[in-house]
């Protein structure tokens, strides 16, 4: 693993050891960057992803100038009912500018970063669910985004971005790292080296991952390319792109998976004994039924497409979106 710090400078110096970088808070890197000058160093993302990811690591609250430790922040309603940045012992300060002079000059840097993952909790970083304090001093019921994260969402709308926390949520932990691959495999296939070509075979080796994912999107991605034209390739990737990702936005749910596994399987169904279909259907079924992870119909499946299947079904990701060696399909 090799991480980047981004100081207030902006000097970068990144040695490659994966093929993916990920954004990172600093704290969750262990670095002392918190306001009560310790650090939420994250087992997760040191000690797995860290095997498989570089990271990029940042801290808009020091790259903006305070100090470690620091008073605590929080986000404030003013009077005109706009939200600011202020110490939470004085609400009537506003140093929301300082924080977006510090964050803003590195937005630019985190454009070949294929995720980001931020800390929960924090008016900076917080992605979702943080408290936005009203003049008497009590939360509004409506939540708001940390002013960074909202930056960084505004800045790449499609690049996959997630609080650490809820990576603990083994759908959400597995549907960040299948954006996360995704992301990094239509920059490098299509947007690098855009035609209708490159295009055209990133979507057939992504189809029973959108079938799964989302069928409506599926469909509508579909037509797009039966319409598609290559002497307006740029425009096209970019509705292709921006499409792609929001269909991957969410877990899959259990039916886009049964549904998929059945569509796989009508493919060489034929070709198998009637106890070889008997086995595929009933552990279909039982995954259906919440009674098996995913992880045991696709290996099964796995296992007849060497046998009986084509280079059509060979060359799916869905049944290696990302390395096996995560074990992630064990729990969904």
């Amino acid at each position: 693993m090799k991480h980047t710090n981004i100081i207030p400078t902006l000097t970068l110096e990144n040695p490659q050891e994966h093929e993916i970088t990920l954004g990172l808070s600093s704290c969750l890197a262990g670095h002392n960057v918190r306001f009560n000058g310790g650090h939420t160093q994250s087992k997760l993302c040191l000690n797995t992803l860290s095997e498989h990811f570089n990271y990029m690591t940042f801290c808009p609250e020091v790259a903006a100038g305070f100090s470690t430790p620091r008073p605590t922040m929080r986000l404030q309603e003013d009077e005109n009912k706009a939200v600011k940045l202020s110490y939470s012992t004085d609400p009537d300060s506003d140093v929301t500018q300082q924080l977006v002079d510090g964050y803003t000059p590195a937005l630019n840097s985190f454009d070949q970063l294929d995720g980001y993952i931020l800390m929960k909790n924090s008016p900076s970083c917080g992605l979702s669910r943080i408290k936005v304090y009203q003049e008497n001093g009590m939360p509004k019921r409506e939540m708001s985004q940390g002013l960074f994260a909202a930056a960084l969402q505004e800045t790449y709308p499609l690049m996959p971005i997630e609080e650490e926390g809820r990576l603990n949520d083994a759908h959400l932990y597995e549907n960040f790292i299948l954006r996360v691959y995704a992301h990094h495999n239509f920059r490098k296939e299509v947007l690098e080296q855009q035609s209708l070509n490159n295009l055209m075979h990133f979507h057939a080796s992504y189809k029973y991952i959108l079938l799964s994912q989302n069928q409506v999107l599926y469909k509508q991605l579909g037509q797009l390319l039966a319409h598609a034209n290559k002497d307006q390739i740029g425009t096209l990737v970019d509705e292709y792109f921006t499409m792609f990702m929001k269909a991957l936005s969410r877990p899959a749910p259990r039916k886009g998976h049964v549904n998929t596994l059945f569509h796989v399987f009508g493919y060489f169904k034929r070709q198998l004994s009637k106890s070889a279909k008997q086995s595929i259907l009933r552990t279909i079924r039982q995954y259906q039924a919440g009674q098996l992870p995913l992880v045991t119909p696709l290996t099964l499946l796995q296992h007849y497409i060497e046998q009986f299947g084509n280079d059509y079904l060979r060359q799916q990701r869905y049944f290696a979106p990302y390395p096996q060696t995560l074990g992630l399909a064990n729990h969904v």
